[in-house]
């Protein structure tokens, strides 16, 4: 099997290495946001996790792309941090940054230490976490549900601070509450969103379930599972008709025209 170009690898990662985004700089008060000031470099082994980051999952082989670049280059952007009790620092954000750089054996990481209250910290956490390219859909909509329900955030508001449109919120939202079924197979199937929305407007347990079953052994195109729910049979369409306003049911085409039996 084929190594990991580590070193091609890392110079993607160093593209990620940018200043805090402007969602996140927003939360921090006008005195914070000089952010060339008050970098330290601190000791990685003095820096913790915060138990309360929504993320809980860090994929090895990017953390070892991002490692490889942190040996060559160094950390270019600084982890935020807040002071504890101890003389310790509980990390806001840049988590990934702070296990990269355990990882690439970096016995120290600049930081901007800023104290920062509960709420404030969680809602930095969220947000940064929201901007990854790789959070999983059920990762991100349990975050959109959190900033709205725990922190007062509308949906457009929310669509505004992270750049998103706010018809993709609204989608990934669905996703909160949706079924057992639906949840897990959008955890085992990332290309099954599609199916996932349709499969929520399925009201009946047991049919929804053995949709989703078959979605998952992949025995169901979007097509043809939208077919399923409205009790449609393959080939059915629903043409305009010049006569009838609206809409009504048509079969297709018979290959051989029908014609009526001679009598005998």
């Amino acid at each position: 099997m084929a190594r990991t170009d580590f070193r091609a690898a890392a110079a993607r990662r160093l593209s990620e290495e940018r200043d805090l985004s402007p969602a996140i700089v927003s939360l921090l008060s006008p005195e914070q946001t000089h952010l060339n000031r008050g970098v330290r470099v601190l000791p990685v082994d003095r820096i913790e996790a915060n138990p309360q980051n929504p993320r809980l999952a860090f994929n090895e082989e990017t953390l070892e792309e991002l490692a490889s670049s942190i040996r060559e280059h160094g950390v270019l952007q600084p982890v935020l941090v807040r002071p504890l009790d101890d003389g310790r620092f509980q990390l806001i954000a840049g988590e990934r940054r702070w296990r990269a750089s355990k990882l690439a054996g970096q016995p120290t990481i600049p930081a901007l230490v800023e104290h920062i209250d509960d709420d404030t910290a969680l809602e930095i956490a969220l947000i940064e976490n929201l901007q990854r390219e790789d959070i999983s859909p059920l990762d991100e909509a349990a975050m959109y549900d959190r900033m709205i329900r725990d922190h007062g955030y509308s949906i457009r508001k929310l669509a505004e601070k992270l750049g998103k449109d706010k018809g993709y919120l609204e989608n990934r939202l669905r996703l909160a509450d949706a079924p057992p079924e639906v949840r897990e197979l959008v955890s085992l199937r990332k290309d099954t969103l599609s199916h996932a929305y349709e499969l929520m407007k399925v009201e009946d347990p047991k049919k929804r379930r053995k949709l989703a079953d078959q979605v998952a052994r992949n025995e169901l195109s979007l097509v043809k599972l939208r077919e399923r729910i409205e009790g449609r049979c393959p080939g059915w369409r629903r043409t305009r008709t010049s006569s009838t306003p609206g809409w009504s049911a048509s079969w297709p085409k018979a290959t051989t025209p029908w014609r009526r039996p001679k009598a005998g």
